[in-house]
């Protein structure tokens, strides 16, 4: 493969802290994320190799729009989500070291961190080259971690590393994310600015802003081409979409934190927007939340066969991957 390409896979990380101030754990208002000065976080992502692009605030959550992708940072845990080249693992020990001088948040609850698998791994900077260097470079971090590969390994597979342990604040959280590849390449001409002046026009092109029509929305629309979102919601909830539209290496990810007893009816939603070649769904959900029984059942989509339907029992969360591709026309 020669000539102009993009990594749109992300790499996935979500840290969730606890202090030693307390014996409960439990933060109080001095153990809060949000607390971090901002150029102290902006430093950080130069260490990942990307920058803010939009900054916004609500009652719970920071968001951040980044040249490659997103950042969300609430009370006691932060998601970082970065595409091309980036090299995410190098916020974490920074995180670390900030999470414990200016918030008191010393304890690491858990750790998520998930990608599928890239189109040109070659591409990647270290520790990004393998998973396995991945999985070496949390271990020297990290003690308790545990590693897992879902899918085919010789297709499209995903990978997740999290702590093999009982996390001491029980959380009701539940995640959501659609990985879809081969997208409709007229669905995709939104989302250049050939033929889309402005991010506010591509959100409403592509009905984005109908998904959750109380949130509020904040995009950006590269040049020549590419779109990326963070939604945010009350109650720390949140959306977050992005998008890769060359014909080549398409790739658009959906992820949201809102919970939902059933999630085929809003998957369908994403995919009548998107029109992808193949999908990945990934729910996760903490054995305090809200029952994923409803969401074990495979879910059945017209123009789409299931590939792959894997269901994963962590400690303290529960997985559910599915792996579809359409139909032959």
């Amino acid at each position: 493969m020669t000539g102009h390409f993009f990594e749109g896979a992300e790499k996935l990380l979500e840290i969730w802290f606890v202090t030693s101030e307390n014996e409960s754990g439990k933060a109080t208002t001095h153990n809060d994320l949000r607390n971090i000065p901002r150029d102290l976080i902006e430093d950080v992502l130069s260490l990942v190799n990307c920058k803010v692009l939009t900054y916004a605030q609500s009652a719970t959550t920071d968001t951040y729009v980044l040249s490659e992708s997103s950042m969300f940072v609430f009370q006691t845990h932060f998601i970082l989500k970065t595409c091309g080249e980036t090299t995410l693992l190098h916020a974490v020990q920074p995180m670390l070291d900030l999470a414990r001088d200016y918030c008191g948040l010393d304890i690491v609850d858990q750790i998520f961190y998930s990608r599928r698998k890239f189109l040109r791994p070659e591409l990647q900077k270290a520790p990004h080259t393998s998973f396995e260097h991945e999985v070496a470079y949390l271990d020297s971090i990290f003690e308790g971690g545990s590693a897992y590969v879902l899918g085919r390994t010789n297709v499209d597979c995903w990978y997740l590393y999290t702590l093999d342990r009982t996390c001491v604040s029980k959380k009701s959280d539940q995640t959501l994310e659609i990985i879809m590849t081969d997208l409709d390449p007229e669905k995709m001409k939104i989302f250049y600015q050939e033929y889309t002046s402005s991010a506010a026009e591509a959100t409403k092109k592509a009905g984005i802003d109908k998904l959750f029509p109380n949130a509020k929305i904040f995009d950006y629309l590269f040049d020549p081409c590419g779109y990326s979102m963070n939604g945010l919601l009350p109650d720390g909830h949140y959306f977050t979409i992005h998008i890769t539209p060359e014909p080549d290496f398409s790739y658009v990810s959906f992820e949201t934190n809102v919970s939902y007893s059933q999630y085929q009816e809003l998957i369908r939603k994403i995919l009548q927007m998107f029109n992808p070649g193949k999908f990945t769904t990934t729910i996760f959900g903490g054995t305090a939340a809200t029952s994923l029984d409803g969401q074990r059942k495979l879910f059945h989509f017209s123009d789409y066969g299931r590939v792959d339907h894997q269901i994963v029992c962590l400690v303290d969360h529960d997985l559910i991957y599915s792996y579809y591709k359409k139909h032959p026309s």
